[in-house]
């Protein structure tokens, strides 16, 4: 593995050209970035590289990363500290290949996503992003809820970019997905933009982007684990999440006015408590999973006792 370096000014590193590049935006992670590493390292499509950023970290999560001697892993560091979506941002324009996933440092990967994922890439050159489904995880891996995102029978298969623009609005959160579900094409990032501003959005946002550069593909499957940290949610998150969230939807109506419908606001409008209660649910379950409180969450969002998911039977089964 190569050794750490900083990024100041951002670099590539000489070599052949994989043909995905899987980035990590790494801060503080140091309980679960070995897993997340480890379920990248198991993927049964092996032309990757997986470029870690580490973002100043305090902890010992640089060390970890620097454990897995695989010469596919490249750690790179920041001098200081930087924003969320600026990181993001960093850790894609240090990828070097024409298909890049951007997986969170606590999230995890099942071993035939890359493998599924490129697959659709591969058959259809039109397409500027593909998703899959999720599964929510504790802290020990243990499964919450299975299948969340692309709950809407429209954003299954092929779709355009009106369909996905409108499910956005009618859904008021994010029915795409987290970003380790997603696998999209370099030059559609960079035409779009990239990542928003807003660190709430930033999945949701750059969905909503890529698809004005080409088609979208939405899979069946759970192919991934989101991990639900105990204390990740909290009361006073949600107010400001919700905040920008809002905020979010009011200017893609704005820029999409020729696309998003009022009836698909009216819509949105109409959901939005369902929204808001799933969302405490989740905030809920993200408590000690000893506590009354986390059982109940996870019965109301549907998981059954000793339910484990991808995370513990293939993931970290090496």
């Amino acid at each position: 593995m190569s050794p750490e370096r900083t990024n100041a000014p951002l670099r590539m590193t000489v070599g052949d050209t994989p043909r995905v590049s899987v980035v990590v935006p790494l801060y503080q992670k140091e309980r679960y970035i070995g897993r997340t590493v480890a379920s990248v390292l198991d993927q049964t499509f092996a032309d990757f590289e997986l470029v870690v950023l580490d973002n100043a970290c305090t902890d010992a999560s640089a060390d970890v990363v620097r454990s897995f001697r695989d010469p596919r892993v490249r750690l790179e560091r920041n001098i200081a500290t930087v924003p969320a979506p600026e990181n993001f941002d960093r850790a894609v324009r240090l990828a070097r290949a024409p298909l890049v996933k951007v997986l969170m440092a606590d999230d995890l990967l099942a071993p035939t996503l890359l493998a599924e994922q490129v697959a659709l890439m591969d058959a259809d050159p039109a397409l500027a992003l593909v998703s899959c489904r999720h599964d929510l995880v504790d802290d020990d891996d243990r499964v919450i809820v299975t299948g969340r995102a692309l709950g809407s029978p429209d954003l299954i298969g092929p779709r355009d970019a009106t369909t996905v623009l409108r499910r956005i609005v009618r859904h008021r959160g994010n029915p795409i997905g987290a970003p380790g579900n997603m696998l999209f094409r370099r030059d559609a990032y960079d035409a779009c933009g990239g990542f928003p501003a807003e660190t709430y959005v930033l999945d949701v946002g750059l969905a909503a982007r890529l698809v004005t550069q080409g088609g979208f593909y939405g899979m069946p499957e759970s192919l991934s684990g989101f991990r639900l940290a105990t204390g990740s949610l909290t009361s006073s998150h949600r107010r400001a999440n919700t905040a920008t969230q809002h905020a979010f939807l009011r200017a893609l109506r704005r820029e999409h006015r020729g696309v998003v419908r009022r009836r698909d606001v009216a819509a949105g409008l109409v959901r939005e408590p369902v929204t808001w209660l799933r969302s405490r649910l989740i905030a809920a379950a993200s408590t000690d999973p000893a506590s009354r409180r986390h059982r109940v969450a996870s019965v109301a969002l549907g998981r059954q006792p000793g339910q484990r998911g991808v995370a513990k039977t293939t993931m970290l089964s090496r």
